[in-house]
């Protein structure tokens, strides 16, 4: 077991019998004694030792304790929650670079994007600090003498959070930390493929709510666990909100769910995200934002690009330039500092990137580069693969699905009328960019008859998005949206007031009702 981070964060000794914990509730750690899975790291296949799945008991119990702990976590004044975020933060900073080679090593991803993930979470938590102060209601006119209406916004209660693989500390960050300034506390359900780095995340609450003792200790509990644990809180009439990360079709599945005991669902899903390169784009900024977007995490986020539309009089040279740079990106171990592409997540993920490939190949593709699976210069029983371009004339089935790999399909078009239409032709809705000096293009790709996503952008790539704005998508992307802007509104409850401060009745609407 690669041992340097898991010490740092205090992670070695919580290992009982080869395997891990497999909760984390109100702040004690449960082990299971059976249907232990081997966790083995995508950079090597090298052991991180067994974890378990949490039991349904100790999943209900999970949800037990957080419900008492949000009933004294309500009354706690929001600033006072704040100072418990402040202190978090400091504990991430103490433990950062711990943290993201942690990240790193579980989930791939090279260590200067696993250092930008925790860098989320330290940003979110500094937007939730000022956020304490500012859980602003408003003040409306009454029609009726002596009164007044008010909007205040409530705790809503506790919260369940699912996250994937790729983002293994971030997006709950995004959820967590604004949920605990709202009031509420969380229940969490991990990637299966990253167990760890939520580990890690817990024992850092703990530490920072050390320091609190007037605070309940049940604010964050983590379960770990495959799809079955997840589907336990989907069903939980006492989450409020259930938010998840991951598949259109985890989505699809859950969200009937949630809806069927009338609760609400935060979704953030597939994005199958595209791009636009006109004629008047500046090239170079175009090329290094679309490479990031499409090669970084090796293809494997949701904001990655997977469609580029490249205009006629432009298309020969960008592609070839793309061809060239993706020829020379560096593929290899994710700790080395100038390593790109490190691997993908397992050997799934790998045949679901051949498939698609033989898929378009089939549909009229044309490789350009890329594709295959990389044995040299790599650690051995890694999934290493070279980024692919392929050449599509239209976008056909296997264009229109997202596959969570580094496949960037090149299109060329002609007419901006067109080319909007091709881009919103997809059933996923979340990120979006247009390279253009032109001011009218642009000001159409914002517009309402412009990009359909939740995320647009001018002359910046899909992905990378700043905490500061809501984060999530349109159509089958979902429709949630975390992190900053008003995205704290899903956390809490509205309630509407009105205040009689005279000493008669009158009605709302001249109803009259004397008796």
């Amino acid at each position: 077991m690669e041992s340097a981070c898991l010490e740092t964060l205090g992670l070695i000794p919580l290992v009982q019998d080869g395997r891990w914990p497999c909760a984390f509730i109100n702040q004690q750690l449960h082990y299971a004694a059976d249907n232990v899975c081997d966790h083995r790291s995508p950079i090597n296949g090298s052991s991180l030792c067994g974890y378990s799945s949490a039991s349904p008991q100790l999943v209900a119990d999970a949800v037990t304790k957080a419900e008492q702990a949000f009933k004294e976590w309500r009354i706690i004044p929001a600033p006072r929650r704040g100072e418990l975020v402040r202190a978090i933060a400091v504990q991430v900073q103490q433990h950062k670079t711990a943290l993201a080679e942690l990240i790193t090593l579980e989930s791939g991803k090279i260590l200067s994007e696993s250092l930008g993930e925790v860098q989320e979470w330290l940003d979110i938590c500094d937007f939730a600090v000022g956020l304490s102060r500012q859980l602003y209601g408003l003040t409306m006119a009454s029609e009726r003498p002596w009164h007044r209406l008010q909007e205040q916004w409530h705790p809503l209660g506790p919260i369940g959070i699912i996250t994937a693989f790729n983002f293994p500390v971030a997006v709950w960050a995004w959820n967590a930390m604004l949920a605990l300034v709202c009031g509420d506390s969380t229940i969490w359900k991990p990637s299966e493929k990253t167990p760890l780095s939520a580990l890690a995340c817990c024992l850092l609450v703990q530490r920072a709510m050390a320091d609190f003792p007037d605070i309940p200790v049940g604010l964050v509990q983590m379960v770990q666990g495959q799809q079955t644990i997840g589907e336990l809180l989907v069903a939980d009439r006492r989450l409020p909100l259930l938010s998840a990360t991951g598949s259109v079709r985890m989505g699809k599945a859950i969200a009937p769910q949630v809806a069927a005991r009338l609760g609400r669902c935060l979704l953030e899903l597939g994005g199958n995200n595209a791009a636009i390169i006109t004629p008047s784009a500046n090239l170079e900024l175009a090329l290094r934002a679309s490479v990031f977007a499409a090669a970084g995490t090796c293809g494997q986020r949701c904001t990655s690009l997977r469609r580029l539309f490249i205009h006629v009089d432009v298309y020969d040279s960008v592609v070839a330039r793309l061809q060239a740079i993706y020829a020379g990106l560096r593929v290899g171990d994710p700790r080395l500092s100038d390593v790109l592409v490190g691997p993908l997540i397992d050997a799934h993920a790998f045949a679901q990137m051949q498939q698609a490939l033989a898929a378009a190949q089939a549909q009229g593709g044309q490789v350009l580069v890329g594709g295959e699976r990389v044995m040299t210069d790599v650690p051995a029983n890694g999934f290493y693969v070279r980024p692919a371009i392929v050449a599509m004339a239209q976008q056909t089935a296997i264009v229109h699905d997202e596959t969570f790999a580094p496949i960037l399909y090149v299109l060329p078009y002609a007419d901006f009328d067109a080319v909007i239409a091709m881009h919103n032709a997809v059933s996923q809705g979340l990120s979006s960019a247009l390279f253009t000096q032109n001011l009218l293009e642009a000001e159409r790709f914002l517009s309402a008859q412009g990009s359909d996503c939740g995320i647009a952008n001018i002359n910046a790539g899909t992905s990378g998005a700043e905490i500061g704005g809501a984060f999530g998508g349109e159509k089958d992307s979902g429709g949630g949206r975390e992190s900053g802007s008003d995205a704290w509104k899903n956390y809490m409850r509205r309630v509407t007031n009105t205040i009689n401060y005279g000493n008669t009745l009158p009605l709302a609407q001249g109803v009259k009702f004397d008796i």
